[in-house]
């Protein structure tokens, strides 16, 4: 079996008998994958750390056509949402808010990633929310951001013709700014939530679904 290597987002983990893993992630150049990381639940894993939803990773895996998951060798953290530091902006109270926000990002780009097709764009998207979550850029804005270019990649969004004056602003703002410069871009809570109801519509036409961690953020904000 070939071995492969790769730059990867960790998208979400699953457990597997008493001491594994299924990890899903997202590479640069290869797609999706979903593969075992044997013993990562010891508590001397050489997996420890480097499984949490959004980290980026330097991953080595095993891959062959008849077998549908691929062996994990080692993955190496490059960069971790655990470093991030609290906002304050999230909607939620500190860290909290931000990890179950970092969960909801991995989520949606493990909905609409595919299996084994190579899509730099989502790719960097991805690595580039966890840039700015990590150096500190206020959560809710980001997150109304991450969103709106999710659903433009994917050739999805649809302008709300009812949208408020605020609503238009900060969209316009989004479609030339990097996730960094959100935190300038003037946006007050009511506008947040209406870009979140609009874009939570398009994002449940499209999946024809709920994800499971928006109904977690809707706990928590109550």
């Amino acid at each position: 079996m070939p071995l492969h290597t790769a730059d990867a987002l960790v998208l979400r983990t699953y457990k597997l008998g008493e001491a594994d893993r299924i990890v899903v992630f997202l590479t640069r150049d290869r797609g999706k994958k979903r593969g075992v990381a044997k013993g990562a639940r010891r508590q001397r894993s050489r997996f420890a750390g480097a499984l949490e939803p959004l980290t980026e990773v330097r991953v080595a895996y095993f891959e062959s056509e008849r077998r549908e998951l691929v062996g994990l060798n080692y993955a190496e953290t490059v960069r971790s949402p655990l470093s991030m530091t609290a906002s304050g902006d999230s909607g939620a109270s500190g860290l909290t808010g931000q990890y179950l926000l970092v969960e909801y990002i991995a989520e949606l780009l493990d909905e609409w990633a595919q299996d084994s097709d190579a899509d730099d764009r989502l790719y960097r998207l991805g690595a580039s929310m966890l840039d700015a979550l990590t150096t500190g850029a206020p959560a809710e804005p980001l997150t109304r951001y991450f969103e709106y270019w999710l659903l433009r990649l994917q050739g999805v969004y649809a302008p709300d013709p009812q949208a408020s004056d605020g609503a238009h602003a900060f969209l316009t703002a989004a479609r030339s700014c990097s996730p960094f410069a959100v935190a300038g871009v003037h946006a007050s809570p009511p506008v947040l939530r209406e870009l979140e109801a609009s874009h939570r519509t398009l994002i449940r036409m499209h999946l024809e679904k709920d994800l499971k961690s928006v109904k977690v953020l809707g706990e928590i904000r109550r």
